[in-house]
């Protein structure tokens, strides 16, 4: 592997990429503590617990992501991170209000994702109920 001072990463989240570019340091929790990685770190998989991920980009600016559990691959000078749910706040001291609000929001949209569908599995017996009857 060449020597490196940038990496490419990558975070997604199912369906949407919540973070696309390249840094020079990212800082993230896996279940048994946090870490930071350099574009030239051992390649490594971890998983990751709900906590907050640092990315350190070229000139310096950190982005800061509040993430769910999910997975952690350094391959390379790719880090590719899959979360089920992630958001982006604009610094350290409203990350967590932020990431409340948006997984609050989250959970709203899946009960009524959950109470629609539910709904649906109820027409469908009725109607095999009513073919059976009429049969």
């Amino acid at each position: 592997m060449s020597m490196s001072l940038q990496m490419h990463v990558s975070i997604g989240l199912p369906g949407v990429t919540l973070f696309d570019g390249i840094a020079v340091r990212v800082n993230a929790v896996a279940s048994n503590g946090a870490f930071g990685v350099l574009p030239n770190h051992v390649d490594f998989v971890t998983a990751l617990v709900p906590s907050v991920l640092l990315i350190t980009q070229p000139d310096g600016m950190e982005r800061i992501f509040g993430v769910a559990e999910g997975l952690f691959v350094k391959q390379g000078h790719e880090v590719d991170i899959a979360v089920r749910r992630g958001v982006e706040s604009a610094d350290l001291e409203t990350v967590q209000a932020t990431v409340e609000d948006f997984f609050a929001a989250s959970e709203d949209h899946e009960r009524v994702a959950r109470t629609a569908l539910s709904r649906l599995e109820a027409d469908i017996v009725r109607r095999f109920a009513a073919l059976r009857t009429s049969s």
